[in-house]
């Protein structure tokens, strides 16, 4: 199966963050490609990689990275495909911080989307969001993952009222 959807990191030592990425698309069904890239020690593998994306299939890229945290956008400068950069609090780094605003204050032109800090399953449910919006296949699959959420909550409401906790909201 093709790869529609890049997943990228500034170094291995991120695999255990973005693999929630690629564990959810897999539940989606989506193809997806994971490699380390590296903004600062490889740049011209991160310009091979960014600009022969969408040629390659691509239709989205998860890009994570932490401390200085610039390879999610730099690789949004090179492609006209979204980016959705997953701030990752590196041993470098200041609580998370740098990461979450390197990648969340890009000038206007340059857009990255951008979850929560170590968010990287969110980054890939917004990755089927974004291919959901144009296959219904997948968007049926996020509909559903959805509705299982929201089922979970309820079936705790339900927990919660037999355990003799008081609801006023019903």
């Amino acid at each position: 199966m093709q790869p529609i959807v890049g997943i990228i990191m500034g170094s291995d030592s991120d695999l255990n963050i973005m693999q929630a990425a690629a564990d959810i698309l897999k539940e989606f069904g989506i193809a997806y490609e994971l490699t380390v890239v590296s903004a600062h020690r490889t740049p011209q593998r991160m310009f091979d990689y960014a600009t022969s994306a969408k040629e390659r299939g691509l239709k989205v890229i998860i890009a994570g990275a932490g401390g200085a945290a610039h390879l999610p956008g730099m690789v949004a400068s090179l492609t006209s495909l979204p980016v959705i950069g997953v701030p990752i609090k590196s041993s470098n780094s200041i609580d998370g911080w740098d990461s979450v605003l390197s990648i969340l204050q890009m000038p206007n032109g340059v857009p990255v989307a951008t979850v929560a800090l170590n968010a990287a399953k969110n980054a890939g449910i917004l990755a089927a969001e974004m291919i959901g919006a144009f296959d219904e296949a997948v968007g049926q699959k996020v509909a559903d993952y959805k509705l299982q959420l929201q089922n979970e909550v309820l079936d705790k409401v339900v927990s919660l009222k037999q355990k003799g906790w008081e609801n006023n909201f019903d």
